[in-house]
């Protein structure tokens, strides 16, 4: 029986913690001024890169 009061008080703990962060996280994407902007490609690099052409992508996928 302790197992089953341990894992359902870590449930419980877990949809508390959830409950109170999920406002906070919302207010923070809120007050976020503006756009993040692309930065210039770095031709030296051969790893995938955060460009405007990226972003373009994924907006259109929308992941």
């Amino acid at each position: 029986m302790t197992k089953k009061a341990e894992a359902a008080s870590s449930r419980r703990d877990f949809l508390k913690i959830a409950a109170t962060t999920a406002p906070l996280a919302a207010v923070a994407v809120a007050t976020t001024e503006g756009e993040a902007e692309a930065a210039a490609p770095d031709l030296a690099k051969e790893t995938m890169q955060d460009t405007a052409h990226t972003r373009a992508y994924y907006e259109s996928v929308r992941f």
